[in-house]
């Protein structure tokens, strides 16, 4: 099982896309996957079809309610994928959480004490690295890092990765980049290529080879609950979360490998 955080601080950047077109992706290759919404807003939970405003047990639960995870989780359209879903509650959680003994650490001891099988959990963080973003991070083996293509994202980048050390040095010293995806990429702009070429200058091998470029149709998904497959199973973010799926699942393989 590797739990993993889609996170980043900043907004509109793609987060919740990726969970939900990497989840479904990785469910259509035959693995069994667990989405977190741990997003106050939802977007995760309606993008698949759920309300966040319906009245059932859902991440909220787990956090200040004490109820196991196995016992939220629902069935998506999709085979093999599962959610956890958020709803209007977790506006307040961050706050509720304050007072809670070691408050950092309760999705990590709710995800330690649930008998789930899944071979994936995909975390959707809220776009700010708060209470609800720490518990994911601190949760996590690793961190996907979804980056919008303008000048902007690179400083945000830089404060990410600042938490990510943090988190790092006083929670949870394993938590690794699984890798940084560029998101609503465009060729035909040369700030496009320009971040995409000083992001990979820095991280290298960390920046995942797959583009996700801007289009419509993976815009439209979410406003029918529906994953891009299910939407439009040809157009062109289809085929980049396919191409995503492929190369995540290659390097798991590669670090089963290395570590054997």
């Amino acid at each position: 099982m590797k739990t993993i955080a889609i996170a980043n601080q900043k907004g509109g950047v793609g987060k919740t896309t990726t969970t939900i077109q990497l989840g479904a992706g990785l469910a259509m290759e035959g693995k069994s996957v667990l989405i977190i919404d741990i997003d106050p807003q939802g977007n995760a939970s309606s993008g698949l079809g759920f309300s966040p405003r319906e009245e059932a047990i859902g991440i909220y639960d787990v956090l200040l309610e004490g109820v196991s995870l196995g016992g939220t989780a629902r069935q998506t359209m999709v085979s093999g994928l599962d959610i956890v879903t958020s709803d209007t509650r977790l506006l307040g959680a961050e706050v509720e959480l304050v007072p809670e003994e070691k408050r950092e650490t309760v999705l990590r001891r709710a995800l330690e004490s649930s008998n789930h099988n899944y071979e994936y959990i995909l975390i959707d963080c809220p776009p700010s690295l708060g209470l609800l973003t720490l518990n994911a991070l601190t949760a996590s083996h690793s961190i996907i890092i979804p980056m919008q293509c303008e000048y902007y994202a690179l400083e945000g980048l830089a404060s990410l990765m600042n938490t990510v050390k943090l988190v790092r040095e006083r929670l949870n010293p394993d938590l690794e980049i699984e890798g940084i995806l560029l998101t609503m990429y465009d060729g035909r702009l040369n700030l496009s290529k320009q971040v995409r070429d000083e992001i990979s200058e820095v991280f290298g091998s960390r920046v995942f080879r797959t583009l996700v470029s801007r289009n419509v149709r993976l815009s439209e998904a979410p406003s029918y609950g529906k994953p891009i497959y299910q939407y439009d199973s040809n157009s062109r973010g289809a085929q980049n979360y396919r191409d995503l799926t492929i190369e995540f699942l290659a390097a798991q393989a590669g670090g089963v490998e290395e570590a054997a």
